[in-house]
């Protein structure tokens, strides 16, 4: 078939990959001027370990894992007062960080890589409506110009303007959680160490640094707030987007007007309100969600980018399968899905989250206390090492023999 792929993330570049392999004519556009391989640590687990491993893509993940060896819960003074440290001994569960840690635009690349030869890409275009049939969808580009496909897909995020267009007008896709966060680089330093440092403050916030090279630190802002400000400012400019934050954060202690200086010369800013992506179809005729724009669990689940990768998988897998029967291939693809999908945003709860953001310095201190006594007594780890399933629970990806030969 003829296909198009609007998003060239990490979704719709795994099912551009499976796609290819299957002998499909594939394009993908992206809104970005270039390949978009920017943002924060991501991290595979469970099935989306085995997507990458079935893709034969594991080696090059490998080299570019970011070294992160664990957790730790910091106080105002930057002291660990509980360390949770990486479940790298090879069966359980991953813990609060994974074995497989890396940046997303190293992701990104990786994919661009395997792909490139076999798949046409198209930047800075965007799908801004579509037309179908029984028999074709015809998609009209932001340049003015129409192309005729087989199928198009919408794997252009948690925003996905295609979404909107085959679902009910007024339909809210979004399951809130009450959280909100943004993420941006400064500079390394001497004490940012391999462990990711957590650092609580009255209120419900949270600040969390993480260094993936010699000269880079990620700083995280995270907060629960319901107010209409907090949901409408992710749609401002960034430079209000950064001021909000500040202002929020200012005075918090520890290492604080560091990362707010920082903020103003960092390369990226992303601001975001957590939310999922829970909707009743995945696919209108003949065109078809995938990834964050289909069932985005959110970064709190864990499971976002593997959740994405294995998408892609049973996608690709249900048009290789039934190349002669689009209905029956979506079909299929929802139904064998859906299960690992609302699993994996179950993982979310919010009332756990907020016993993770306290409100008071009294809930934080209780928190850091009861923590560290269980990390002294090795209970995270135990748990990690002897648990039966990931956070994808016992699913398992399908078997696809026209994908076998990747």
């Amino acid at each position: 078939m003829k296909i198009l792929i609007s998003g060239g993330g990490i979704a719709g570049q795994a099912l551009a990959y499976w796609l290819a392999h299957g002998g499909h004519r594939v394009k993908v556009v992206e809104r970005f001027p270039a390949l978009r391989a920017t943002g924060a640590q991501v991290d595979l687990r469970g099935q989306g370990i085995e997507a990458i491993e079935r893709m034969g893509l594991m080696g090059a993940v490998r080299n570019k894992l970011v070294d992160e060896a664990g957790v730790a819960f910091v106080n105002a003074a930057g002291k660990a007062r509980a360390t949770i440290m990486a479940n790298t001994s090879g069966r359980g569960r991953q813990s609060l960080t994974s074995e497989y840690e890396i940046m997303r635009g190293d992701l990104v690349r990786i994919l661009n890589d395997a792909t490139k030869d076999n798949v046409e890409y198209v930047f800075g275009q965007s799908v801004d409506g579509f037309d179908q049939d029984e028999h074709q969808v015809v998609a009209h580009f932001s340049d003015g110009s129409s192309e005729e496909f087989d199928l198009l897909v919408g794997a252009d995020g948690q925003g996905s303007r295609l979404r909107r267009a085959i679902l009910p007008e007024g339909f809210d896709p979004y399951w809130r959680v009450g959280i909100h966060m943004a993420y941006w680089f400064v500079s390394r330093i001497a004490s940012d160490g391999d462990i990711r440092d957590t650092y609580m403050v009255p209120g419900g916030r949270q600040i969390m640094r993480r260094s993936h090279n010699p000269s880079e630190t990620q700083v995280y802002f995270v907060m629960r707030e319901d107010s209409e400000e907090a949901s409408a400012i992710h749609r401002q400019p960034v430079e209000r987007q950064q001021e909000f934050w500040a202002g929020r954060f200012a005075g918090a202690g520890w290492q604080t007007e560091r990362f707010i200086d920082g903020m103003k010369t960092s390369p990226f800013f992303y601001s975001q309100e957590i939310a999922q992506v829970r909707i009743d179809t995945w696919s209108k005729g003949r065109v078809v969600l995938a990834g964050d724009a289909a069932h985005c669990a959110s970064p709190y689940s864990g499971m976002g980018v593997s959740g994405g990768l294995v998408g892609a998988y049973v996608l690709a897998g249900e048009i290789n399968q039934h190349p002669d029967d689009l209905p029956a291939a979506l079909a299929n693809y929802d139904t064998k899905l859906r299960p690992f999908a609302e699993g994996i945003q179950g993982q979310v709860n919010p009332r756990l989250l907020r016993l993770g953001m306290p409100m008071t310095q009294r809930a934080i201190d209780a928190f850091l206390t009861v923590t560290g006594l269980a990390t002294a007594l090795h209970i995270p780890d135990l748990v990690a090492r002897f648990s039966k399933e990931d956070r994808g629970g016992d699913w398992r990806l399908p078997d696809y023999p026209q994908l076998q030969a990747a």
